[in-house]
């Protein structure tokens, strides 16, 4: 007997692939074209090459349905494009169909999906398991982190005009959840219920302290997890920007910490990210101290995608994720 899980996988991964094959079509130029999957996650992201020259590579992000509205999409394509003319990072860039428009819409089974393809750039992820090397890249990361904010800051005015989701306490633990609620996570127990009602009530109270000044607030990548980073000789490229939006910017190095909050080298990963950070951009010794904060609150978050989710990434972490929480848990109420 057929697992039903993984049939409901396939028959997504099917319905994404019949999707991506249709948008294709809307890019006359890429035929003829062979397609690959890379990652089925929020979205489904494909590679696309030129069977005549296999140098020529492009990307084809299909998004999932009810996630952005299409002006949200080309929000954050708007993000991209200016942080390519105003800064010196390197971003993937939308490219446009046939009808001169960046999104393409495809619809299927009465649904709408957005798909957008994108230049391509060279790199791998870095490896969490290469210690030494990770905590070496994350000097760099901070660097381009800290100049992807001050780009923030400095357009501030003209990007509030664009229409992108608000990562704060609400939308990520409180009242109206973006990726779910963390206690409807995977071994949720009564006992780890209010262990982390705790430390969710203390996150709420530090970061409203904390507060949402313009030099701390703004808009950011919001997943800059170690999938999401393209290591390329001694550059580090940051790719998807899907989930970019209005949060504060602390958050963003939380993000790079996703999946591996637990690792005991964690705390010179974190040293290494504000030695570079601070060649760009300062940050006070109160902005350092609640550093933790962040970083518990993206784990819970994490906890709720886990559980709201059905990919490889999330079987692969299941309920072992939110077990090896609870130490990080006690400690933060600890400090």
């Amino acid at each position: 007997m057929s697992d039903p899980s993984v049939d409901s996988l396939k028959e997504s991964l099917d319905k994404f692939n019949s999707i991506a094959k249709k948008a294709v079509n809307h890019f006359s130029f890429l035929i003829p074209y062979h397609i690959d999957l890379l990652n089925y996650s929020e979205n489904a992201t494909y590679i696309i090459k030129n069977p005549k020259d296999t140098s020529e590579k492009y990307i084809l992000r299909v998004g999932r349905p009810g996630y952005h509205t299409k002006t949200e999409v080309e929000s954050e394509l708007q993000w991209l494009q200016s942080i390519d003319q105003h800064s010196e990072l390197k971003v993937s860039l939308p490219i446009f169909g046939d009808n001169g428009e960046y999104v393409q819409v495809v619809e299927h089974d009465h649904e709408e999906f957005y798909c957008t393809l994108f230049t391509f750039l060279e790199g791998n992820a870095p490896e969490e398991d290469n210690e030494s090397t990770l905590i070496q890249q994350f000097e760099r990361l901070g660097t381009i982190t800290a100049q992807l904010h001050e780009h923030s800051v400095r357009y501030q005015d003209s990007l509030q005009n664009i229409t992108r989701l608000t990562w704060d306490y609400d939308t990520i633990l409180g009242s109206d959840p973006k990726w779910g609620r963390w206690q409807d996570g995977l071994a949720i127990t009564p006992e780890r219920l209010q262990l982390y009602e705790k430390v969710s009530n203390k996150i709420k109270k530090r970061l409203k302290q904390f507060g949402k000044n313009h030099n701390r607030y703004g808009l950011i990548h919001s997943d800059m997890r170690l999938a999401n980073l393209l290591v390329d000789r001694d550059q580090i490229k940051v790719i998807d920007f899907d989930d970019c939006g209005f949060g504060w910017f602390l958050y963003d190095f939380a993000t790079s910490l996703s999946f591996i909050e637990h690792k005991p080298y964690v705390p010179d990963l974190i040293s290494s990210w504000l030695k570079g950070y601070r060649k760009v951009r300062s940050l006070s010794r109160e902005e350092e101290q609640e550093i933790p904060t962040f970083i518990m609150m993206r784990r819970l978050q994490l906890i709720a995608w886990i559980g709201s989710r059905d990919n490889e990434t999330t079987r692969e972490l299941g309920s072992g994720f939110t077990v090896e929480t609870d130490v990080l848990a006690m400690n933060y109420l600890k400090k």
